[in-house]
């Protein structure tokens, strides 16, 4: 199976995942998380464990082996995450972390995986006597791989003596529009609200051609990013409902249909559009996964049972594994200039008819979904809401 082809599949759970997050974590608020940084951590513990535990992973992550499992991390790590500053693309950096109590000993398996496959840096430390200092390490190497915008990922209490292993993801984008906005012409409008009322906040504008399609019930447009040298091309999409209330509905529809994106992206044709306005945004958002995970029927390694996680480290008889949290942080700011965005823990382009409009207005001045994604993988990197601009 190519990349394109997994990651098609891959965003098929990104955005079932994304309805759940949002409709849990996130209801009548801002989020915006990474799928496929919790795709790699999950990944990780996928290849660490056995038995029913190891299938119920799989299935989870709609991958037949881990053999597919270790080649889609690996061309994430080397072909979609490679940073693209250096030819004038957005900038990137993907980090992954291991960090293993240093009473225990990685199996040979697991660490050649870790090393090779996820090119995570392993770290031996003091669960035991050093719970603290091992929580600040880990919050320092998360800030670090998000370029300073996320300074927390693990909570004071959240590491004891009682963890063995910590694994870790962190994802940082920033990205120039190709087209920038003039900042001169952002301008206070209304922005409606999902309890009916509204508020004034900046929006960005223009009157240049952009990629732009209406389907039933919403429309979606794509910005893309300053592109370098390699063949990447990262764009942003904003998915507007036509009614002002109709972002649950769509966040639904969305998350239900496979091969949603495949279906409803834009065509590579600009349009003219007629009224266009964009808000400014800036969110930080963060959740414990463990929950949704498991409403979503993913149990068995929170337990340590059917098989659990033994195939990691060797550990004293009659001990266990198993996941007691999984931690996700995510922070995204939308202007004038372009996209920053980090987190720590892909779809055919189809070509479809455009309405028969003259013009086709774009105003987001009321709760929408967007992502931001790599097009020639396909590969979903983040996934949010915005129902309040103002609050961050």
């Amino acid at each position: 199976m190519d990349l394109r082809e997994s990651m098609s599949d891959r965003n098929d759970v990104s955005l079932w995942l994304a309805k759940h997050v949002i409709s849990r974590e996130a209801k009548d608020t801002n989020c915006v998380f990474s799928p496929l940084s919790l795709h790699v951590v999950l990944g990780l513990i996928t290849a660490g464990s056995k038995g029913p535990t190891h299938d119920q992973l799989l299935s989870f992550l709609k991958s037949k082996s881990i053999d597919d499992l270790n080649s889609l991390a690996s061309q994430l790590v080397s072909v979609v995450f490679a940073d693209g500053s250096p030819s004038g693309g957005p900038r990137l950096s993907f980090a992954n972390g291991v960090w293993v109590d240093q009473s225990l000993t990685f199996k040979p398996s697991f660490k050649k995986i870790v090393d090779d496959v996820y090119k995570a840096v392993s770290n031996q430390v003091d669960f035991k006597n050093k719970p603290v200092e091992v929580i600040k390490e880990v919050n320092s190497w998360a800030e670090k791989g998000t370029g300073g915008l996320i300074k927390e990922i693990l909570p004071p209490g959240s590491v004891d003596c009682t963890t063995s292993l910590v694994l870790a993801n962190a994802l940082y984008f920033k990205g120039v529009w190709d087209e920038k906005f003039e900042a001169s012409k952002t301008k206070e409008h209304d922005f409606h609200l999902l309890d009916g009322s509204s508020i004034k906040v900046p929006f960005m504008t223009s009157k240049k051609k952009k990629y732009i399609s209406a389907y039933n019930g919403f429309k979606v447009c794509c910005l893309p990013y300053k592109q370098g040298e390699d063949k990447r091309r990262f764009s942003m999409y904003f998915f507007l409902p036509d009614a002002k209330d109709g972002l649950p509905s769509l966040v639904d529809k969305v998350g239900s249909e496979p091969g949603f994106l495949d279906h409803h992206l834009p065509s590579r044709s600009k349009v003219q559009v007629g009224d266009f306005l964009i808000p400014k945004f800036k969110i930080s958002f963060g959740f414990e996964a463990s929950k949704t995970l498991k409403g979503l029927g993913l149990v068995l390694p929170f337990t340590g049972e059917g098989g659990g996680l033994s195939e990691m480290v060797l550990v004293p008889p009659g001990k266990h594994l198993y996941v007691s949290s999984i931690f996700h942080k995510s922070f995204i700011e939308v202007n004038e200039e372009g996209t920053e965005a980090a987190s720590v823990t892909a779809a055919v382009i189809s070509i479809r008819s455009l309405p028969k409009f003259d013009k086709l207005d774009f105003v987001a001045d009321h709760p929408f979904l967007f992502l931001i994604r790599e097009d020639m993988t396909g590969a979903v990197q983040f996934i949010g809401t915005v129902v309040n601009p103002l609050v961050s």
